[in-house]
Formats: structure tokens, sequence, C-alpha cells
């Protein structure tokens, strides 16, 4: 084990990592090259026939070549380029993407191209990290999240897991321009949307000739001056990958500051993650996705700090996940989707307590850190 979990810590592991591979094993047979984003009674669903530019699409390839990586079995790879090959059609018609292009291609193409050395998935992975540079402000120095005049200058912490894919894009054509974008992103996110505590702004309305802020409403959150949990979530994963990418310390002691603000909030409701930390005390939300995303935040945080720290970032991941595989996983391979109890967004009642397929991802990705089955996406 890379993080000294303990012995009662490792047969966990391994027997949830067991459980992974017979649930996956069903799921890929089942689902194949649809595009899934949630279940409906016990079966995924199909973003490729009506959404298919849909923000999620890239976490279904994703698992699929996680579990290759971690077994070798073809079919994993069958079905994720099956999905690469749907998702081409967004890049011909790339003046409806948005930021989210690092998750939908970083994990299809890039994760293709890393493990197979394929040529074509290379030319998409930079072709989606093109598009996302080219949403730049240069004025403003920030990435817009999404389309349309009324959001022009909108920023959401969100974009913190989306840029890996520029850093990747910089290392691969040694080109130092698309870094240069994903650190002037990532100082924007910490200027405007980490809080002293360690609390973040889901979004930031800036004035985009400017870059300062002019408002920052709650999006997913509660309110505005809540706190999102998946936002702290990509904030703290988020930093921790712009650390390991740049090395650049600010943002090691900003995903430790965010951490330590989730850890603290984990630790009053049992590690079973809220949907927003300033959420009011009834009726109670939960949102498994964000537990999911901070676990590997946490990993990838303790493999930066020293001896002495380590075991604080190891610890909470185990802490959460062993709570949240206990109240929320389902076994059951005959049904699809694993980690239950997921939360599109606070206000949003017809996305509450769901499947939701990158809870699914960020569950997976920590227990195959654990098994020492990782391969860097990010």
């Amino acid at each position: 084990m890379n993080y000294a979990i303990g012995n009662e810590n490792e047969k966990w592991v391994r027997e949830i990592y067991e459980k992974i591979k017979t649930k996956m094993s069903a799921e890929c047979d089942r689902t194949g090259d649809k595009i899934p984003y949630t279940t409906v009674d016990g079966k995924f669903d199909d973003k490729s026939v009506n959404d298919l530019d849909w923000w999620t699409n890239g976490f279904w390839p994703g698992i699929l070549w996680q579990m290759y990586h971690a077994t070798g079995e073809e079919k994993y790879m069958t079905a994720a380029r099956g999905v690469e090959e749907k998702l081409d059609k967004c890049l011909e018609d790339f003046t409806g993407l948005h930021h989210d292009v690092g998750f939908m291609w970083l994990h299809s193409a890039v994760a293709d191209y890393r493990l197979t050395g394929n040529e074509k998935s290379r030319v998409r992975g930079l072709h989606a990290a093109s598009t996302l540079a080219g949403r730049f402000n240069p004025a403003g120095k920030f990435i817009p999240a999404w389309n349309g005049e009324d959001r022009i200058g909108w920023i959401i912490i969100d974009c913190m897991m989306n840029i890996p894919i520029l850093y990747w894009a910089s290392d691969e054509l040694k080109d130092p321009r698309f870094a240069m974008i994903a650190r002037a992103q990532a100082d924007k996110e910490l200027e405007m949307s980490i809080r002293p505590d360690g609390s973040s702004n889901h979004i930031c309305c800036l004035d985009p000739m400017t870059g300062e802020m002019l408002d920052n409403p709650g999006g997913q959150g509660y309110e505005s001056g809540s706190s999102w949990s998946r936002g702290q979530a990509w904030a703290l994963y988020g930093f921790a990958l712009s650390y390991r990418h740049t090395g650049d310390q600010k943002y090691l002691d900003a995903a430790k500051r965010v951490a330590h603000y989730f850890i603290a909030n984990l630790v009053r409701s049992d590690f079973l993650p809220l949907c927003d930390f300033r959420q009011p005390s009834e009726p109670v939300y939960y949102d498994s996705t964000a537990g999911a995303c901070a676990a590997c935040g946490f990993l990838e945080i303790a493999e930066h700090v020293g001896e002495l720290e380590k075991p604080l970032y190891v610890d909470a991941a185990m802490r959460v996940l062993k709570a949240m595989e206990e109240k929320w996983c389902d076994w059951d391979p005959e049904r699809d989707s694993i980690l239950q109890m997921g939360n599109e967004a606070y206000h949003r009642e017809e996305g509450r307590h769901i499947s939701i397929i990158y809870g699914d991802y960020f569950f997976i990705e920590a227990i195959l850190r654990l098994v020492e089955k990782d391969f860097l996406i990010w």
C-alpha cells in the first residue's frame, strides 16, 4: 500500500476492490458504449441519445479506462473507444462547448492515449485542450464557465478540475501557453473563490474587462456565502492537482486549507458529507459525490506532504469512503451504479439523493489509488 493505511483498512480496501470488479464487469456488459449519467429503476440512462455534450459524459469512459488499467480486460477498452467515437461530434460542433471539456476528454481520449498510445485520441485531447484555451479572457485573466451574454464573466470553482487538460497539453506539446492559462485560472479562483476559512464560492460573476468581482450567487449551494460541499471538493482536489503540475507552493497551501475546512465539517456529520456545509439543520441533504471526490483529493494531498502530515489526509479519505460504503453503496451486480445519495444541487429536488456517474468515478479512483492500481488521468 502506498499510504500505510494499516492491516484492517488494507483488508477492507481489497474487499471493496473485488466488489468493484464484479459490479463493473456486469455494468460494462450491460451498458457498453452508452453514456450514462444516472439510473432509472436501477438501470443507467444514456446521454448519447439526446444530450451528447452534457458535461459528465467523460466519466463513464473514464471508469472503463480505470478498469482496463486495473484488470487488462479488453471489453473495457472496446466500450470506452465506442464512447470516444460518439463524442467526436461534439468536437466537430464545438460552438456549443463549455469549460467542462476537461471532464469530457481528459477521462476519455487522454486516458486512452496515455494507456495505449492511440494517436487519434491524442488529437482529440489536444483539440479539447485548444477549445478550453480558446475560451480564455486575457483582459480579465479567466476562463468563463458557460456560454451566453449574461454569463460571459462567470467563473465557477468546478474549472479547477478541468484545467489539468491544459497542463497535459503543455507537457505533450512542450508549449507553455496552455499551462500559463491554467495557472491564470487557478490564480483567479484562489483570489476570488477561496475564503480565508477554507470555504469556497461556487460562482463568481466577474467584470469581463477587468476581472473584478461583481457578485457571488449561491449557485448549486444553499445561498450566497454558503458552502456547497462538491464545490469544496473540486477546490481541494483541483488545487492539489495544480500543485502536482506546477510545484507552486501556494496551490498546495490552498488545497490544504480547503481540506481542513472539509474535514472539520465531515467530523460533525459522521463523515457523511452534507450537500452544503452551511445548510439549515433541517431538512438534511447529503451529497456522496462530494465525499468521493474529496477522498481522491485527500489522497492527492497526501502524496505531496511530509510523513507527519500524511496520516491526517489518508485517515480522512479512509473515513469518508468507509462511512459512505456502509450507508450508500449498492453492490447488486444486476443494478447499475455503486454510490447512491448523490445530489446535483441543494435546491434541485429532482436531482436529490440519486446515483450520479461521477460519484462512481471518484469512488473507484480512490479505491484504485489505495490498491496501487491508479494511473494519473488528472
